[in-house]
């Protein structure tokens, strides 16, 4: 999530910066920051009535005597601002209801392009790592090439497509409950059909879809990119189905997050997972402390360590810390590091998630990407057992050689060896001091 909540981060950060190092706070410089928050967070698309409400609940804490009279008064007002958008995201994160009869069915709803099918099969993977046996339903019946679309996005996560053609919606949904038990499947995933805008026509049959099935879940589907609009679809769907949560998509891209910090407010109904790139693991629940920590530029080592986890087997994590400590670590495990760190997602964001680094780097870190790590490798492979081990006699010819049989630049290749020995002495950094000892680096 490099670029959302980036401005905003920013602005936050700026504005606590000129509280640091005063000592003690008037009144009249709490307001004055006060209204650049304000200022701040409506820039950031922040509905008009939810920055109102919540600059008032800030300001009413702030101007007390406890951080009047504090010597550290900005780490008192940065507590406040956190606890305020913790609580304005929906405080705790909301887990997905699982029925206690078989099948639990989650109906998915939304408008066309707002990405509804590819998360159904986001969600399908994320509720098979958790063991459960999932069915996608094909319900959106006037789409073209929709059944097809959601076939291609089973196969990706390895299930199936309940799908009767294009007849009538309520049937189809319908008829997979019985189906989904007798075949295995002990959760449903239920694609409707969404339109280019909301309409009586489409709010109907929805409403039709959950009298006939009784979701356990009712989950609207949007796209952050739309802003204020993605909180009037959600305002308007929440009042013609009662929604049970949001499911926000595209949160990784330009977006200035204000409708990820409204939704609650404006509907009541929390978001539940959010959309953080293209591919189908891609997928997160929303932790509304984690995300008002990021928005703060205080990291978010939680979700960092669950990154590193799914990625990592404790064999490998017990084989990495021994090379360490033996100072072996060479351009083999360089190899098998950067395949695993490219499972995790972007460099750049990792490093926003540890407190002090966050929006801190110089030059920021590349995306690990397929194209990427294929050059990556044929730069290895191209070197001798013992240069791959030993890459400090990697020397000017020995360069001329390796590119030559890469394919590659010379310059490629002193890039390469660059990153190699920085990663190296980041990882030995980690080792000896643990996160703190990254910040030399930056």
């Amino acid at each position: 999530m490099a670029n959302t909540f980036a401005s905003l981060s920013d602005r936050m950060n700026h504005i606590f910066s000129k509280l640091r190092n005063k000592g003690r706070l008037t009144e009249l410089e709490i307001k004055q920051a006060m209204r650049e928050i304000r200022v701040a967070l409506l820039e950031a698309d922040v509905n008009f009535q939810v920055v109102k409400q919540f600059v008032a609940s800030v300001s009413e804490k702030a101007i007390g005597e406890d951080i009047l009279k504090s010597l550290t008064p900005d780490q008192q007002i940065i507590k406040i601002v956190n606890e305020e958008l913790i609580e304005l995201m929906g405080s705790k994160t909301q887990k997905l209801a699982v029925s206690d009869r078989q099948p639990t069915v989650y109906m998915m709803c939304g408008l066309q392009g707002a990405g509804k099918t590819t998360m159904c099969g986001k969600l399908a993977l994320y509720l098979k790592k958790q063991n459960k046996k999932v069915l996608l339903v094909a319900c959106d019946i006037y789409r073209p090439a929709a059944i097809q679309q959601l076939k291609v996005v089973a196969g990706k996560v390895g299930t199936e497509v309940f799908e009767e053609g294009q007849i009538d919606p309520v049937k189809i949904a319908t008829d997979s409950i019985p189906y989904a038990p007798k075949n295995g499947y002990d959760t449903v995933i239920i694609d409707t059909a969404g339109r280019l805008h909301i309409d009586e026509t489409l709010m109907g049959e929805l409403v039709n879809v959950k009298k006939a099935v009784k979701p356990t879940e009712i989950l609207l589907v949007v796209d952050s990119m739309t802003g204020q609009d993605a909180v009037t679809v959600a305002d308007t769907f929440n009042k013609t189905l009662d929604i049970t949560g949001v499911i926000m998509t595209k949160l990784d891209g330009d977006t200035r997050g204000g409708a990820a910090l409204s939704i609650k407010a404006v509907t009541g109904k929390s978001i539940k997972f959010c959309g953080i790139g293209e591919k189908m693991e891609e997928i997160e629940p929303f932790h509304p402390d984690r995300m008002a920590s990021r928005i703060l530029g205080m990291g978010d080592v939680l979700t960092l360590i669950e990154k590193a986890e799914s990625a990592y087997s404790q064999e490998q994590a017990m084989n990495l810390q021994k090379k360490l400590k033996e100072n072996s670590f060479n351009l083999e495990d360089y190899l098998e590091q950067l395949e695993s760190v490219g499972k995790m997602g972007n460099l750049g964001d990792m490093m926003n998630m540890i407190p002090g680094l966050a929006g801190k780097m110089k030059g920021g870190m590349p995306e690990i990407n397929e194209k990427q790590l294929l050059r990556t490798k044929a730069i290895i492979q191209s070197m001798t057992p013992k240069e791959r081990r030993n890459p400090d006699i990697i020397k000017a010819s020995r360069r001329k050689r390796i590119a030559a049989g890469s394919g590659t630049s010379i310059q490629e290749v002193n890039q390469l060896l660059k990153q190699f020995e920085l990663t190296k002495n980041m990882m030995s950094r980690m080792q000896k001091g643990g996160l703190r000892g990254l910040r030399g680096l930056f």
